[in-house]
């Protein structure tokens, strides 16, 4: 290497050292992925979150009476047609092991 190379190198690097310490940019000298770009972004999780109320369905007695009583109403019906869960002990697994 020349010397007016190496001295032309020093300069770009410093340029580029002085540019990023004025502009806030991270140096990659390495030019390996970085999480930089994604990390520099602001985040948005609480605006999301203050977009939506807060949550009615656990808060509601009504709403957690009325979805109650629509299992119930479901699990009697499949029960009068037979496709109800099993008593304890009498499913699939306890006929394997009874046989």
């Amino acid at each position: 290497m020349s010397l007016r190379s190496m001295l032309a190198e020093a300069a770009i690097r410093g340029v580029n050292e002085a540019r990023a310490k004025i502009f806030g940019h991270v140096l990659n000298t390495t030019g390996q992925r970085s999480a930089h770009k994604i990390l520099r972004k602001k985040f948005i999780g609480e605006k999301v979150a203050s977009w939506y109320p807060n949550d009615i369905q656990k808060e509601d007695p009504m709403v957690v009476a009325r979805k109650e009583q629509e299992r119930l109403s479901k699990l009697e019906m499949l029960k009068r047609r037979g496709k109800g869960p099993p008593k304890k002990g009498q499913g699939k697994r306890a006929a394997k092991r009874s046989k």
